[in-house]
């Protein structure tokens, strides 16, 4: 077995024939001269094998995987070609990309990398920059996502999330059903959202949308509602508990402020066990809020009307569920604590929404979630300075385009991944 062939078994390069191989940079690179075999002189654009117009007159050089600590570079002149429907252009390169300088089995392990550590660890092993890994994993990133459409949205989901500082927010949109995010828009206002609904959707996949989730934006829910005037929305139950929590809390200030030194103490240490759920407490935490029915009967009164709203987001048929939430209202309108009256007015102003609950039991829980997903992503990259590296990241870890399964990267056999 000649040199040349044991090199080509190593590095699995399939349906390639090296010509040369070289040291280079104190042995630091192989540099391998290489061609097409028995596949080359195609159109890039029919695959049809044409006829040559001129050999290949300038080499170009291609960056490989890192192998053994070494980094690989292929050197290979492209040949003109005359394609009777196409005309005269290069001949399709089958292990880069157009214009690309790197292979497509690097691109396969640095998209890989960049998904479970930060592009300067990725760079470190792939022996390239960290500025160079970034603009290399932008590219890959926007030719993989350039025809590419949301399918299947039936289940919609918007959230907003800070990615920089000075308040800069951005707008997520995810498929609840499917867990994962099908949209990244720079702000977090009507224009934005309704950005999405123009350039991204069809007026056909707006209509297919069934079920929406969101906060009490008004942004939001205005824009959903204008769009899609067939789905169903239902206001997330994290933000209305949120808002019922903070009302709560907001009783037990007022009474801070208005008490001395000892009626304090003995209100001293509530804040969190008022927040807390019924489920999670104690026996002996019941009894101490139990005993603020003669010592502190504003703050007993807040929370009792807080354990006992909860016990809607358990019916199962919306009547029953229209029945008691009127009632509940009532009784917080009763108690004339003004924080519980305002929150009041908060339900009705999106009671519809809130009762259609019942009917599909939808939160953006899967949203919040991979918004905490988010948080790592920012943390690990230690902050962006614009969106667009940040959504870079955020369609190759939890976007609705699997990159690595691309037909791009297609042509890189299994057992190649995994150099």
């Amino acid at each position: 077995m000649s040199n040349l062939t044991l090199l080509a078994k190593i590095l699995r390069l399939k349906e390639l024939k090296i010509t040369w191989f070289q040291f280079r940079q104190r042995d630091t690179e192989l540099h391998l001269g290489i061609k097409p075999y028995k596949n080359g002189c195609r159109c890039p654009v029919c695959e049809r094998r044409c006829r040559i117009v001129r050999q290949g007159q300038e080499a170009r050089r291609w960056e490989d995987i890192t192998l053994f600590g070494r980094k690989i570079v292929l050197w290979y002149a492209p040949k003109e070609i005359e394609c009777p429907t196409h005309g005269r252009t290069q001949e399709e390169i089958p292990w880069a990309a157009a214009h690309a300088r790197i292979t497509y089995r690097l691109e396969y392990r640095l998209c890989a990398l960049c998904q479970i550590m930060t592009q300067k660890a990725a760079g470190a092993i792939l022996k390239l920059p960290s500025s160079t890994v970034s603009d290399l994993l932008h590219r890959v990133i926007a030719r993989s996502r350039a025809d590419h459409r949301i399918r299947g949205l039936v289940t919609l989901g918007v959230d907003e999330i800070s990615y920089c500082k000075g308040r800069k927010f951005a707008t997520i949109v995810y498929d609840l059903d499917r867990s994962y995010v099908v949209w990244v828009g720079k702000g977090k206002g009507r224009e934005t959202i309704d950005r999405f609904f123009h350039e991204a959707l069809s007026p056909a996949q707006r209509a297919r949308i069934r079920w929406a989730s969101c906060d009490m934006s008004q942004a939001y829910i205005g824009a959903i509602k204008h769009h899609c005037p067939t789905a169903q929305l239902v206001i997330d139950r994290f933000h209305l508990a949120k808002a019922l929590n903070e009302a709560v809390d907001e009783v037990r200030k007022e009474e801070w402020r208005q008490l001395g030194a000892e009626g304090r103490h003995a209100i001293k240490g509530l804040r969190w066990l008022l927040g807390m759920h019924s489920r999670n407490r104690t026996k002996g935490d019941t009894r101490l809020l139990n005993r603020l029915r003669t010592s502190n009967r504003h703050i007993h009164r807040a929370w009792v009307l807080k354990d006992e709203f909860d016990h809607f987001w358990h019916f199962q048929y919306p009547g029953a569920a229209k029945r008691f939430l009127k009632r509940w209202m009532t009784a917080a309108l009763r108690s004339r604590l003004p924080s519980l009256r305002r929150f009041v007015t908060t339900l009705r102003n999106h009671f519809d929404n809130i009762l259609t609950f019942i009917k599909r039991p939808l939160t953006n829980a899967v949203g919040e979630g991979i918004n905490r997903l988010l948080k790592i992503l920012k943390n690990r990259a230690s902050g962006f300075r614009g969106l667009e590296p940040f959504a870079d990241l955020i369609f190759l870890t939890i976007g609705d385009l699997d990159i690595l399964d691309l037909d791009i990267l297609a042509q890189i056999p299994s057992d190649l991944r995994t150099l």
